[in-house]
């Protein structure tokens, strides 16, 4: 906040240009002069500027140069350069105010991450939950550890109840819930385990099976002594099952998954966020479809 209200008259100083320069095509409406802004954008201004200054530049002078005084400070040799680029004299507070507002649009992709990472991380935990709602087949060990059986898993729509059952082959699509037998109250949930914690990873000779198995088991724990036991079909539904058993509980969501969707998601809502300060109008629909072209004469056969 300190640095934004140290900036807020470098800000008004631009905006200022702004309308100054599209007051200066005499604009005939209303209309004309918001549209002369919206090609004024900050970054445009900055251009502008740094144009008029190299026209007006001595070439003569002599640069500034950190080697040049190893008495300087950093600061003063940003202050001396911000004299030899505006031919005016800049004083310590405009100086450092200059130094701050830069500062300042420096951390605004920090500071948005920090604002809106909750935010995506609720839709990661919603689409988790979502997944479990859809419901998953897993393969069921016997006691030989022969994966030759299914059964189904699937949390109820109102996120309060874990449907499972037994299954005699692998199902098309969704298996309704009341074609599954047993049921599991997520209020008795106690904990979630995983790998070599799980209560069918310690049984005699499963520790000896291969990596994988171990990478893709979990358990949950509930009453004193109760447990259902899951082999993941893959990496992905292991992150996607652990994440939403996870977000029941109110636990965070660690998977490797989670980490990969948060970055992504961050980086492209910053980057979308950060499109209004070049005043870039970013439409509320998909473009339309184009027709499709007369011939395709233009693919590459490969054959």
């Amino acid at each position: 906040m300190i640095l934004f209200v140290e900036g807020v008259h470098l800000v008004m100083q631009v905006v200022k240009e702004q309308i100054m320069r599209a007051l200066t095509t005499k604009p005939s409406s209303l209309d004309q002069f918001k549209s002369k802004l919206q090609n004024l954008s900050y970054t445009e201004i900055l251009k502008i500027r740094q144009s008029e200054r190299m026209n007006q530049e001595d070439f003569q002078s002599r640069p500034i140069l950190l080697d040049s005084d190893p008495g300087l400070s950093v600061t003063d040799v940003l202050f001396k350069s911000l004299e030899e680029t505006s031919g005016e004299t800049v004083s310590e507070e405009e100086g450092l105010s200059l130094i701050e507002f830069d500062k300042f649009l420096f951390s605004l992709p920090r500071e948005l991450k920090e604002k809106i990472q909750p935010e995506i991380l609720e839709l990661i935990k919603q689409q988790r939950l979502n997944r479990l709602v859809e419901g998953t087949c897993f393969r069921k060990l016997n006691s030989r550890r022969r994966q030759d059986k299914f059964w189904y898993c699937r949390l109820s729509p109102n996120h309060k109840v874990l449907h499972y059952g037994d299954l005699e082959e692998s199902p098309q699509g969704e298996v309704p819930h009341d074609s599954l037998q047993d049921k599991l109250p997520v209020a008795d949930i106690k904990a979630v385990v995983t790998g070599k914690d799980c209560p069918h990873m310690k049984e005699k000779g499963a520790l000896k099976q291969n990596k994988e198995v171990l990478e893709l088991a979990f358990s949950i724990l509930y009453d004193s002594s109760g447990q259902l036991n899951f082999i993941a079909p893959d990496k992905h539904e292991y992150c996607v099952w652990t994440d939403g058993l996870n977000a029941l509980l109110g636990k965070d969501m660690l998977s490797d998954l989670t980490r990969n969707d948060l970055d992504t998601l961050l980086s492209m809502e910053i980057k979308l966020r950060l499109l209004d300060l070049e005043n870039i109008q970013i439409p509320d629909a998909p473009p339309p479809i184009p027709k499709e072209p007369s011939n395709y004469d233009f693919v590459y056969d490969c054959n």
